[in-house]
């Protein structure tokens, strides 16, 4: 059996606030031991720097340095085989990983990776430093998007091999199919920033539908709840806050949607588009980096597009209960095809025997 060290620096898979980043590291870990490996979570530290602080950096430095040191006689007394390390980039990079493997002569894997060149001065200079090391100490890079690709093709040393490591979720098989003839359904967390800029753009897509035509139902809570609440105010009772549900709750309402409407502002691929789909859910978003990735159907909306390509999607769905279910039918297929557990398995397994870490 693989022994194997965990490690994500931006977000451990324990963290007590729900997001896609802490999801994404469990369903890592489920995948991994789903293809026989014991995995250890070497540390909890978590390395971000959200503002630019040099001296917050050295002082992250100084506390990673003392985790290398004691993570090294573990790593031998566990035999651990390789490190793998699950989001490296210049706000959180891995400054532990590329240490521990150098220092345990084992194989070094990153999952999802950037590269930002152009912060390697100013503020953020000694983290996209240590971003940049960590990524060319990787002996295996798993990209989830191509967008990500890009740069990281351009800037791989010789020997590194890429891998591409569609988003996924953590399930052998597909959920209950929905009904597609219930509200429309929009799920995020309620905060400022990208999330908030998607709220914007609903509310005024909303404003184009057709009068007594649809409604729909939001799931997420967060800071920016008020703010949220004033957008959707003037559509009075075809809009219902869920709030932020469990994973049972946000299953039934999948299973309820007609179809499922998130604009991914600055997505890096959104797991709520794997869960829609998986539930037979048809989607409307923008077409954007990231979330094109993970549709079955490419978005016929970009953002210079504005809003009115995103309306007439949702009112010919609407409109056509035949459509959405074969969208639907169309979208779960796509999601049993390339973004399960079985199939993410067995990519880490072939990137883990691409350096020499067999079960």
């Amino acid at each position: 059996m693989m022994q194997l060290a965990f490690y994500a620096p931006l977000k451990d898979p324990g963290h007590p606030v729900p997001s896609g980043e802490r999801t994404m590291a469990r369903s890592l870990i489920t995948a991994l031991e789903w293809g026989g490996a014991t995995v250890t979570l070497a540390s909890t530290l978590r390395s971000r720097d959200g503002i630019g602080d040099q001296h917050i950096q050295l002082q992250l430095m100084d506390r990673a340095q003392a985790e290398v040191d004691r993570l090294v006689p573990q790593g031998h007394l566990e035999r651990w085989q390789a490190w793998i390390t699950y989001h490296n980039y210049y706000k959180a990079p891995d400054l532990i990983g590329p240490q521990v493997a150098q220092q345990l002569d084992i194989p070094y894997l990153l999952i999802e990776t950037s590269r930002a060149r152009s912060r390697l001065t100013g503020p953020w200079s000694h983290f996209a430093q240590a971003a940049e090391k960590a990524s060319d100490a990787a002996n295996v890079i798993f990209y989830l998007t191509h967008h990500d690709a890009e740069a990281i093709e351009r800037d791989r040393p010789d020997a590194q091999h890429l891998i591409h490591l569609p988003p996924f979720l953590a399930h052998e098989t597909l959920p209950e199919p929905s009904s597609v003839d219930g509200p429309m359904l929009a799920a995020g967390m309620l905060r400022h920033g990208d999330k908030f800029e998607s709220y914007k753009i609903i509310a005024e897509t909303l404003a184009l539908l057709p009068p007594n035509s649809w409604s729909l139902n939001i799931a997420g809570d967060g800071p920016a709840r008020a703010e949220v609440d004033a957008l959707m105010a003037p559509f009075g009772s075809a809009v219902t806050f869920l709030g932020q549900l469990d994973r049972a709750s946000m299953a039934r309402a999948y299973t309820d949607a007609s179809l499922f409407f998130w604009p991914g502002v600055n997505e890096a691929f959104g797991l709520v588009y794997l869960e829609a789909q998986a539930s037979g859910v048809p989607v409307v978003a923008q077409n954007r980096p990231g979330v094109c990735d993970v549709l079955a159907r490419a978005a016929p909306s970009a953002p210079h597009q504005g809003i009115a390509p995103l309306a007439a999607q949702i009112t010919e769905l609407l409109s056509d209960t035949r459509l959405r279910t074969q969208r639907g039918a169309e979208a779960r297929s796509h999601i049993a095809a390339h973004h399960l557990l079985p199939t993410a398995a067995r990519t880490l397994q072939a990137g883990l025997a691409a350096c020499g870490v067999l079960p």
